[in-house]
Order: C-alpha cells, then sequence, then structure tokens
C-alpha cells in the first residue's frame, strides 16, 4: 500500500444510495412560502383575543395576574352552534358575579364569519 505524499490529505467519501446530498458550500434557491391565512385574518383573531383579555379584566375587576384560570378557546366555539356557543360561553364564565351577557353578545358578533384555524399537522 502506498504511503500519501508529505503534506497531502486523505479524504474518504462515502456514497448512499439515491440522491445525492449538495455540498455545504452550494447555495441553494429559495422558493415562495405559502401562508394558509392572510394577514386580514390573523389580525381580526389578533383583534379578538385582545378585546377578550381586555373584557375579562373588566369582569372580573382583576389584574392580569388574578384572573382565574379561564381558556376561552376560539376555534372550538366555531365548532359549535350559537345557541352552543352562548352556553359554552355561560358555563365559562359561571364563577364570575358581573352581568357578562354584553360580554357574550360581543363575543359572539366578532367571531361570526371567522374561520377555524387548524393546528400543526399530527402524524
Amino acid at each position: 500500500m502506498a504511503s500519501p505524499e508529505p503534506g497531502a490529505q486523505s479524504r474518504v467519501m462515502f456514497q448512499t444510495a439515491g440522491k445525492q446530498e449538495d455540498p455545504p458550500n452550494r447555495k441553494l434557491k429559495v422558493g415562495k412560502v405559502t401562508v394558509k391565512y392572510n394577514r386580514k385574518d390573523l389580525q381580526r383573531r389578533l383583534d379578538i383575543e385582545e378585546w377578550i383579555d381586555g373584557q375579562l379584566h373588566l369582569l372580573f375587576d382583576c389584574e392580569e395576574e388574578e384572573i382565574p384560570e379561564l381558556e376561552i378557546d376560539i376555534d372550538k366555539l366555531l365548532e359549535l352552534s350559537h345557541e352552543g356557543q352562548r352556553s359554552r360561553l355561560q358555563e365559562l364564565l359561571q364563577e364570575c358575579g358581573k352581568p357578562k351577557e354584553e360580554f357574550i353578545n360581543g363575543l359572539l358578533y366578532r367571531i361570526k364569519g371567522l374561520r377555524k384555524m387548524s393546528g400543526p399537522l399530527k402524524k
């Protein structure tokens, strides 16, 4: 077996079956990114969530740290009928001593026409 020349570096390269990977120094072309929801829909949803947060502070008359554990899931509400949405909100807000009809009516009005967002794909 011949010995390598002084100063020369030896290289071992493995080739896998199938597609060869691009060398790390080669630039890759970046394609367009597809967005499932447009900015207007996302902004509307964010505005609704901020409105909900502000209204909950008023309903429970407390600071953010003091709000009871309460999760209003817009997507789950969108799966329900109008009456189902109303009863679900009344159930979630049963611990609130203040009148909550104005909040419920306002939220139902705001989510009207909103589309459900799908979460990450499940494998």
